[in-house]
């Protein structure tokens, strides 16, 4: 950071949990959610999902929260400096290439996703969703919306209007994080988290007072909705995948892994309550998956649908994009509620976009000593390229697919595994303790800090292999078939080596400075 730049913040507790929260609800919770247990035996799902949150999920955050205000409260905010000042070694930086790349990345096709929902809602304001009950009808829609009958097809001339939404969208992202983390982010979250509460609690009632909408097929009700979700197949619980799911999910969901927690927790001033304020954020983010996302995605579909094409909940694309439309068309003002629906989505997606911009806004204004319009602007150029990258190669969404694979997942996973080996090793569980309940309110048990050192290493282990097991070779046969698939790894490989030289860089300039020279206890 240059000496004349002013250290960021954020301008309350309520403010940074809601930025927290806002990073972590996504579409994930609302479609990903409903899928993963709907796939791995219903109600059966939810015991290895629990498990995880208290075994992986809420330990592995709280560890996140840790370093990043430890770091930051001694002048660290980007993932390659906070990691030197944890593990004092000229290889630590690298690591925080990751943090760079993951959240650079999925911002790249995420940005894409969210104009998909602005344009859906939209969609159903001017009526062009109302397309009966074909189902056909909303795959043909679906396909030819984002172009994945043809690359280059979404720049034909009748897809402008998308492509300015596309824009548009864009350029709010970055309006937002060019203001900051304060008036930028924060600001923003403390309007959109409650909007989403509303938005989706108006679509819950509607979902859970549609009754038996069809007398010829009683079964179809809110009650049977809610059995095919939450109904228990205990023969899953002794399969493997059903705990290598439900961990994922709560991976993926409470936004560990990405370098966007230990980003924003280095804002915090040396006296903030991390772990009130660590659980605070993981509960919201439950409530938003559970409570919302569990009890609106699969009943409404079950209730007009009966149970789904397994096709349909493998694929959250499939889900959202497909056979909810299909659903809301049957539904008594269906319209309407097919616009709040989507218009929920696009905001909770923008919550998760935004805080993957500031990793990256961080690190090059740390390392480069940049002012927030010239990091803006070379971020901006960046993530255009990459979004340009998916956008042309749209066919079967195989360039976006490649992209959420290896980086959004197998990426992830080893980016969560290095960072828990890196606290619990590294740094140490007695500073870790002590910094974790400087300012707390709230006593975290002591068994944790002996998890975060041997357990979860272990546990993220088992699921990264496993993971692995079950999807690489499928992932490795198809870069050798298809070329969009070759092309999108060589683009991540490219991609990782420019940000690891940019982090060489930066580290060069900060052994100049003779940054990490006497680090402070």
């Amino acid at each position: 950071m240059a000496a004349n730049q002013v250290r960021e913040h954020w301008g309350s507790r309520i403010g940074v949990i809601l930025a927290v929260a806002g990073s972590a609800v996504g579409l994930g919770n609302f479609l990903r959610f409903p899928g993963n247990a709907a796939q791995n035996g219903g109600g059966a799902f939810m015991l290895p999902y629990f498990i995880s949150l208290l075994v992986l999920g809420l330990p592995l955050c709280w560890a996140e929260w840790t370093m990043g205000r430890y770091a930051g409260t001694r002048g660290c905010n980007s993932a390659p400096a906070i990691y030197t000042m944890l593990w004092p070694n000229r290889l630590s930086k690298y690591f925080g290439s990751l943090a760079i790349l993951i959240p650079l990345v999925i911002y790249m096709y995420y940005v894409l996703i969210e104009a998909w929902c602005l344009g859906y809602a939209l969609n159903y304001l001017t009526g062009d969703l109302m397309l009966g009950s074909d189902a056909d009808s909303y795959q043909a829609f679906f396909v030819s919306f984002v172009g994945a009958e043809a690359d280059g097809a979404l720049l034909a001339e009748g897809n402008r209007r998308w492509l300015l939404i596309l824009f548009g969208v864009f350029v709010f992202n970055f309006a937002l994080i060019y203001r900051g983390v304060n008036k930028g982010i924060e600001t923003f979250c403390k309007v959109a988290m409650p909007v989403l509460i509303v938005l989706g609690l108006v679509v819950l009632v509607r979902v859970l007072t549609l009754g038996t909408p069809d007398p010829n097929h009683p079964e179809r009700s809110v009650i049977g909705g809610l059995g095919y979700m939450w109904n228990p197949q205990a023969e899953k619980l002794w399969d493997f995948e059903t705990w290598l799911a439900a961990s994922g999910q709560i991976f993926f969901s409470l936004s560990v892994g990405f370098g966007i927690i230990v980003n924003y927790s280095s804002y915090l001033s040396r006296e903030d309550d991390l772990a009130l304020s660590g659980l605070t954020s993981s509960s919201m983010n439950e409530f938003f998956e559970v409570c919302l996302g569990g009890l609106i995605t699969l009943p409404a579909a079950f209730i007009f649908l009966g149970a789904i094409d397994p096709e349909m909940v493998q694929s959250s694309f499939s889900l959202g994009f497909q056979t909810l439309p299909n659903v809301f068309a049957m539904m008594p003002a269906g319209r309407f509620f097919g616009f709040l629906w989507f218009f929920m989505l696009f905001v909770a997606a923008i919550t998760s976009s935004v805080s993957m911009l500031q990793p990256v806004i961080a690190f090059l204004e740390e390392g480069f000593g940049l002012r927030r319009h010239a990091s803006a602007a070379i971020l901006g150029l960046l993530s255009a390229l990459g979004c340009g990258f998916v956008l042309y190669f749209s066919e079967n969404l195989v360039a976006l697919d490649m992209l959420d694979f290896w980086v959004g997942s197998v990426l992830l996973f080893l980016l969560a595994l290095i960072q828990a080996v890196l606290y619990g090793w590294a740094f140490g569980i007695e500073r870790g303790d002590e910094e974790l309940h400087r300012g707390a309110h709230l006593r975290v048990p002591r068994v944790v800090q002996y998890m975060l050192k041997y357990v979860v290493p272990v546990y993220l282990t088992v699921i990264f292999v496993g993971f692995c097991y079950f999807n690489v070779g499928d992932k490795a046969r198809a870069i050798s078939q298809k070329p969009v698939a070759m092309a999108s790894i060589f683009f991540i490989a490219i991609l990782l080596g420019f940000v690891m030289i940019l982090v060489h860089i930066a580290g060069r300039r900060w052994e100049a400075e003779g940054r990490f020279d006497n680090i402070p206890d």
